[in-house]
């Protein structure tokens, strides 16, 4: 039987931002996209904030109304950034076997650390100490025999606690719980799983799962895997890269995106990024896919086929603009946009030339490409931008292979 764990780093912007302002500790703190515009968003925000229902992703004036002596901080990345490497170096000492789920959450197995380091309470208890003392946030962490269940775990007690969720009695501990606690039940699957009756954990387990095939695709029989306990997905080693089904990068904007030109200058940034990470494991995509996640938080993606593979940020560029202009409608503006290749196949696979395609342009587009790689892992990044990421670097100003980062290895591998 596997220790898995999963380690939530509490409040983690608030926190941080609270530790390089100690006068503010006291006060309901709010990270926000633009704190100098009455219409940006709240990004994160202190359990002081939260106990007075500040929410994430609502506007700033909203949450004012709420908490009047609210301090709100702009976000700084480096510094969340540099904390989260920080957390991992600790859970080092445990374990190789780490895989990041966004910048404060990790899992790690320590099954073969347990001889050494004690039990997965033990281990837990130590992290979320050591943390605390070092760090000087406090984290949440979840134990349990599989990935699912201890993210589960870790979600159920906050701030600073451990919870055990183990095989014998994981029905009596998840079953009961709303069906929306299992990771991956978004607000549409709940939706429909409610429509049928299925309110709990308990009740998406034990319902039929050809039915469940029916009505959710291949994802039904997915979930009733997962609300039985029968998770079986490894935790990656960090950067391990086996198996890669898809790339992708996407970020939440530090204001709102209110218009094509708007949406076109981040998917500029993020397509640069996954066509480098394209080329970094010589690969190239068939298929692009976009996510869009307006200020309501309601979520959409979409993808379409692309007429010849490619690892060029051009073409993933326009694909993508295609979709957005495609499927959506601007009744809401926008708050995150991901970018996504998919369907990969490695880049000296048979590919049928067109007599109507400019192959000799292809071929010095892709050599360009490489060259900007090079330069660009010598010199920085920032060393080489398009001229359209000068138009406004509030939205474009930043590194997406450091700072806003999908990981590329999908979840089931």
């Amino acid at each position: 039987m596997r220790t898995v764990l999963h380690i939530d780093m509490n409040n983690f912007y608030a926190s941080v931002e609270c530790l390089y302002r100690p006068e503010i500790r006291h006060l309901p703190v709010a990270v926000a996209g633009d704190p100098l515009n009455r219409h940006g968003i709240i990004l994160a925000k202190n359990m002081l904030a939260k106990k007075l229902g500040i929410k994430t992703g609502e506007a700033i004036w909203e949450a004012k109304i709420k908490a009047p002596n609210l301090v709100t901080v702009p976000p700084d990345f480096r510094k969340y950034l540099k904390f989260s490497r920080l957390a991992r170096q600790i859970l080092y000492d445990y374990t190789d076997q780490i895989e990041p789920f966004g910048i404060d959450e990790n899992w790690i197995d320590v099954t073969g650390s347990t001889l050494l380091c004690g039990d997965g309470s033990s281990i837990a208890n130590s992290i979320r100490l050591r943390i605390k003392q070092e760090l000087g946030i406090t984290v949440s962490i979840g134990v349990s025999f599989n990935k699912i269940f201890a993210k589960l775990g870790s979600d159920m007690k906050k701030p600073d606690a451990v919870t055990i969720i183990p095989y014998d009695k994981f029905k009596d501990i998840v079953w009961q719980l709303p069906v929306s606690e299992l990771l991956y039940v978004g607000k549409s699957t709940q939706r429909k799983l409610n429509s049928r009756g299925i309110l709990t954990i308990g009740d998406l387990a034990k319902y039929p799962v050809d039915s469940l095939v029916s009505m959710l695709g291949k994802w039904g029989e997915v979930l009733s895997l997962f609300a039985n306990g029968k998770d079986t997905a490894p935790v990656r080693k960090l950067n391990e890269a086996s198996a890669v089904k898809s790339i992708g990068n996407g970020t939440t904007c530090p204001r709102d995106l209110v218009n094509n030109q708007d949406v076109m200058l981040v998917f500029t940034v993020l397509s640069e990024s996954v066509a480098a990470r394209l080329r970094d494991y010589g690969l190239k995509c068939t298929g692009v896919q976009i996510y869009l996640r307006d200020n309501n938080l309601t979520s959409i993606t979409r993808q379409k086929k692309l007429k010849k593979p490619t690892y060029l940020s051009t073409d993933i560029l326009d694909a993508a603009m295609e979709l957005l202009i495609a499927n959506y409608t601007w009744l809401n503006p926008l708050r995150s946009v991901g970018i996504r290749a998919i369907d990969l196949v490695t880049e000296n696979s048979y590919m049928e030339l067109s007599l109507f395609d400019d192959n000799e342009k292809i071929i010095q587009q892709e050599n360009l490409a490489h060259t900007i790689d090079s330069l660009r892992s010598r010199f920085g990044h920032n060393s080489i931008l398009r001229a359209s990421c000068l138009l406004d670097s509030a939205l474009t100003g930043f590194n997406p292979k450091e700072d806003h980062t999908i990981h590329p290895v999908s979840y089931f591998r």
